[in-house]
């Protein structure tokens, strides 16, 4: 399976990567930069899914990882606006 596609853009004087893809972990499609899965170091997988990566090595509470991440996607969708 090859990696989703990567495209630089310009905002502001700054270089950002965009990313659409499928996440091969959950499934799902995704939209901006993609993270590097814990474990393989090679993988791309969503950034919700790295987030919950990253989480489980501090916390196996799943509810608590499940409430961060929507106070992540909460944070995000206002700076949006």
């Amino acid at each position: 399976m090859s990696a989703p596609p990567v495209t630089a853009t310009r905002t502001n004087k700054k270089a950002t990567n965009s990313t659409c893809g499928v996440c091969i972990h959950s499934g799902r499609t995704y939209h901006g930069a993609p993270a590097l899965s814990r474990e393989d170091n090679k993988t791309l997988i969503c950034p919700d899914c790295g987030a919950r990566q990253a989480l489980q090595s501090i916390s196996g509470n799943t509810a608590e990882q499940e409430q961060i991440i929507e106070t992540i996607h909460r944070h995000m969708e206002s700076r949006e606006r």
